[in-house]
């Protein structure tokens, strides 16, 4: 039974990390649906709600509080962040298949080092830094050999990855102390709530008439209200899965889990989607994907 529950988070999780990329795709590209800050606010709105029921009428986790207003002020600045990681991520989806939307964000390991060696000037093993080689020459590769490359939609890319970097250096820095430490469910349900006070404006004076288009879109298209409402559950399904699948299996199953889904996630999109691909684009994302686990080996050994 143990292993059958823990095989179901697994599939939970994979399914929820998948579903929302292609639903992401499906309605910022295939739909049409060209709002991603009206979409990342929506999801937002959800995992504000959901963090909530889970965490102080489900207790799928303790309920950690706030201790100090220089505390609520980490978390604003860790929220800010996370926003414009989900946003990048969006509008890079509008623009960029989800195979190369997912070979650039395997280089997070890249940005992590680079991030934790300028604001701690925390130096890792030379073996450790060697394994970053492969993993942006392989996005360079790839970068070369995408058919449906998009200069802006690479950038953005680039951007939400450097971001969720940004954001897991500065989670351990900012909140390092024991009496200041939050499990991931809890820092979620302070970070969501930040995040929509952020994009509402945001949306409504940049996607000027989104509001009114959503409307008329779902009274046209009942199964448009599905996509939005099943894409924005899944946002937070990401995070609760996650969350379990940490809690119930050991830090090596994780990172293995971890390095495949990507590329399950690549496959998937492009039997679904039916995008070009390159072999040159394949054999880049390949390398990113071997300087990833040579990444996390060298991580590992160095501890």
């Amino acid at each position: 039974m143990s292993r059958l529950f823990t095989v179901g988070l697994i599939t939970s999780w994979y399914s929820s990390n998948i579903g929302v990329l292609l639903l992401n795709k499906f309605l910022l590209s295939n739909y049409g649906f060209k709002y991603p800050i009206f979409l990342t606010l929506c999801h937002m709105l959800a995992c504000s709600m959901f963090s909530y029921i889970a965490i102080a009428w489900l207790k799928m986790a303790p309920l950690q509080g706030v201790r100090s207003r220089l505390q609520l002020m980490k978390i604003s600045a860790l929220g800010v962040i996370f926003c414009f990681s989900v946003v990048g991520g969006n509008i890079s989806l509008r623009f960029l298949p989800v195979s190369f939307n997912q070979a650039v964000g395997a280089t997070t390991p890249f940005f992590t080092a680079v991030f934790a060696y300028l604001m701690t000037m925390k130096r890792e093993g030379w073996v450790t830094y060697v394994t970053l080689v492969p993993v942006v020459t392989g996005v360079i590769i790839a970068s070369g050999g995408e058919p449906l490359f998009h200069l802006f939609g690479f950038i953005m890319c680039i951007g939400a990855t450097a971001a969720r970097a940004l954001k897991s250096v500065l989670q351990g820095i900012l909140l390092s102390s024991e009496g200041e430490k939050l499990n991931s469910m809890n820092l979620l349900m302070y970070m969501a709530p930040v995040a929509v006070i952020f994009l509402l404006p945001a949306a409504l004076f940049m996607e000027e008439g989104v509001v009114g288009i959503t409307i008329a879109l779902a009274r046209d298209d009942w199964k448009f209200l599905l996509y939005l409402t099943t894409n924005s559950a899944l946002a937070y399904f990401v995070n609760l899965t996650n969350f379990l699948v940490t809690k119930h299996t050991c830090p090596l199953t994780l990172q293995v889990l971890g390095n495949a889904k990507g590329a399950v996630a690549v496959v998937i999109s492009i039997l679904i989607f039916r995008n070009p691909v390159s072999v040159t684009g394949m054999l880049g994302y390949l390398l990113t994907v071997a300087g990833v686990i040579l990444y996390n080996e060298a991580k590992k050994r160095s501890m």
